[in-house]
């Protein structure tokens, strides 16, 4: 992604709403519906305001779901991550790597309790040709001589705009075409469904929360060892008192102790044995063929790509066939831009978490890891150390402080294990608003499509309202809709301008060129 303080700004191609393709989750042929526009270059910033609209990206191609008509609608989902903690299964999945690191322990029975063992990107269209690469010749997107671009900018007498240069740079070959995955459950992976509200568990199901919490048996254990120890001290001393130390440490000791929740920190980065049969190391690289690491290692990681794509989604060989960082004063000390996390074990990558570093969250995009390891639950895993990953990029940029991991399909009992990682909220698909996903739950239950802002007079505030204001890109001259809409030749496109500065909002309309021919 190119610098999102400056430089090259966003410059994108909308084909407005897609015809229904096949969806990956209800298997509907034709069901699954969307808007869809090509990126040439996309801002890490212009990228972040979309994403909190409801656009996600695959590849350069960047979508959003018709939220009230297609099947399975999909919901922006983010992880409040400094404030995340493990559940139960989360902790079976950090202790497991931790057992097969530390010890070599290999358990490949996985627990009806796990979640799906995928946090891979969710289903869109693949098979249209004109998203493959783009159709506009390099010379329409060339720099602009500045003259030029302030001779059209002054022909505008309802707008003062500065001069602006279009610098677009040309994307390494093979940047950001990694397909998206279809996001379906592998083999043998459980379904799990988040409960909307603590109802009353059903017989033999749940627990009954109008009882104290269980305790372990081995706390219970302890504490009886310790008071039966109390009492025989006592009745030895008949009577003379012991030492006060004694009986405060006895005292003390004889209550429960209380059980601190363990953060992710507490499993991933536990001090190893010297003699440890693995070594586990988590390199973050930049999408770039610049970079030594990305380059070095790019051969194995296609490999791995390929045999992925093969094992878990049937792919053939012929299917499985990014963008620069920009490094902000205020910013992370890597940088925004797109990333692969690279999971070496033993000096072999066996998993690749390719991410969006932004400027409010870190954006999962793609998973993808070799299936012998599959019995360590790379894709929960993976997620788990996203999410600290987020929690340490937090420490140097204050405004990074979520964890987006794509959309929540409720309506798809297979995608619903995103809701597992708490607290989250989804984003209200009429307001874009965000609200906390136990909110959300209950309306979902009654309707698929729900929107979530129960403030029935609260409107989009970005949404647009000076459709004049919309920058275009027309024979390479920058321009606002003002002064394109009067030199247009032929029949009017007001309506399809006015859909897309719709979908993306007045901010990134203002700040984005949309490339007219």
């Amino acid at each position: 992604m190119a610098a999102g303080g400056g430089g090259s700004p966003s410059i994108v191609e909308y084909f407005g709403g897609e015809d229904g393709y096949r969806c990956g989750y209800c298997k509907n042929e034709s069901g699954n519906l969307s808007h869809g526009m090509w990126a040439h270059s996309m801002t890490v910033q212009d990228y972040q305001d979309l994403i909190d609209r409801g656009w996600r990206r695959s590849g350069k191609y960047v979508y959003k779901p018709i939220m009230n008509q297609t099947c399975c609608p999909q919901y922006t989902i983010r992880c409040q991550a400094l404030r995340f903690q493990t559940s139960k299964s989360h902790k079976k999945v950090l202790k497991k790597m931790l057992k097969f690191i530390s010890k070599g322990d290999v358990s490949k029975v996985v627990s009806e309790e796990e979640p799906m063992d995928s946090h891979i990107e969710d289903v869109v269209p693949s098979d249209f040709a004109y998203k493959s690469e783009s159709q506009v010749s390099q010379t329409e997107l060339t720099p602009l001589n500045e003259d030029h671009a302030e001779g059209v900018e002054n022909d505008d007498k309802d707008k003062v705009e500065t001069k602006e240069e279009v610098n677009v740079k040309k994307v390494e070959s093979g940047s950001l075409q990694i397909p998206v995955d279809k996001d379906a459950a592998g083999p043998g992976e459980p379904s799990h469904s988040s409960k909307a509200v603590h109802a009353p568990p059903k017989p033999g199901k749940g627990a009954d929360l109008s009882k104290p919490p269980c305790r372990k048996a081995k706390d219970i254990r302890k504490e009886r060892k310790l008071q039966k120890l109390l009492q025989n001290q006592m009745g030895t001393l008949e009577g003379s008192p012991l030492q006060a130390g004694q009986q405060a440490l006895l005292s003390q000791n004889s209550k429960t102790p209380t059980n601190q929740p363990k953060s992710i920190e507490d499993f991933i980065f536990v001090s190893l044995p010297d003699d440890a049969p693995h070594k586990l190391e988590v390199r973050l690289v930049p999408v770039s063929f610049e970079d030594p690491q990305f380059k070095s290692s790019f051969n194995q990681s296609a490999t791995l790509f390929a045999k992925y794509q093969m094992a878990i989604h049937k792919d053939t060989p012929s299917e499985c066939g990014e963008n620069e960082a920009e490094n902000p004063p205020n910013g992370p000390e890597c940088g925004y831009g797109s990333f692969h996390q690279q999971y070496w074990l033993d000096g072999k990558i066996i998993a690749v978490g390719v991410i969006d570093i932004l400027p409010y969250c870190v954006s999962s995009v793609y998973l993808y890891y070799d299936p012998d390891y599959s019995f360590l639950s790379l894709g929960v895993y993976s997620a788990l150390r996203e999410i600290a990953f987020t929690r340490k990029l937090h420490e140097k940029a204050p405004d990074l402080c979520f964890y987006y991991m794509g959309f929540y399909i409720h309506s798809c009992p297979k995608m619903r294990y995103k809701g597992q990682y708490r607290p989250s909220d989804l984003l209200c698909p009429e307001t874009y608003v965000w609200t906390p996903i136990e909110q959300c739950l209950p309306l979902l239950e009654l309707s698929k499509y729900s929107r979530f802002n129960q403030d029935t007079k609260a409107v989009d505030e970005g949404r647009v309202k000076e459709l004049g204001r919309v920058r275009v890109l027309h024979k390479r001259t920058i321009m606002p809709y003002s002064v394109y809409k009067k030199r247009r030749k032929g029949p009017s496109d007001e309506a399809s301008v006015q859909q897309y500065a719709s979908l993306v909002g007045q901010t990134c309309s203002e700040r984005m060129l949309l490339f007219r021919s």
